[in-house]
């Protein structure tokens, strides 16, 4: 792939072996639309949702594209009161990424970071590679050496 993301040279810094997907000539932004042009499974690829608690404190959740975040269970997860979705217009200047293209790694500060439990029973998962039209491919126990975070029930039921 001639283009790198921030994501990805996180990754190879770390040693991490991920498989790059550019599906950005297919201007597709859509999840559950990029995982069938990629020929993988919904379940396996993530997006990645950036919330502001009642608290003001920041939280980032890593779903499958397919499934819908409870904000109960999610503030729930995070010990919070609420939780709302963050602007599109804060998501830049709070984590680097622009909507759709927001990844759990990179971010421009570290917050509390939360991932549906679904991902604990593969052994590949996908994700945004840090720009739209690009998906990162690595082993689930890999993520753990990037990105600290907590398996918890996240979707709607």
């Amino acid at each position: 792939m001639a283009q790198k993301t921030n994501v990805m040279r996180v990754l190879e810094q770390k040693k991490i072996a991920y498989k790059a997907h550019d599906y950005s000539a297919s201007g597709e932004t859509n999840g559950v639309e990029v995982a069938r042009l990629l020929g993988e499974d919904v379940r396996q690829v993530f997006k990645t949702l950036v919330t502001v608690g009642a608290s003001k404190q920041h939280y980032v959740f890593v779903i499958p594209v397919a499934e819908e975040l409870d904000l109960k269970k999610a503030a729930a997860a995070a010990g919070e009161k609420s939780i709302a979705m963050v602007k599109s217009k804060e998501l830049l200047p709070l984590t680097g990424y622009v909507h759709g293209g927001c990844s759990p790694i990179g971010m421009k500060k570290v917050f509390p970071t939360f991932v549906d439990e679904s991902a604990g029973t593969l052994d590949k998962i996908l994700f945004s590679g840090g720009k739209i039209g690009f998906q990162v491919e690595i082993a689930f126990k890999d993520l753990e050496k990037v990105v600290a975070f907590k398996l918890a029930d996240l979707t709607k039921s």
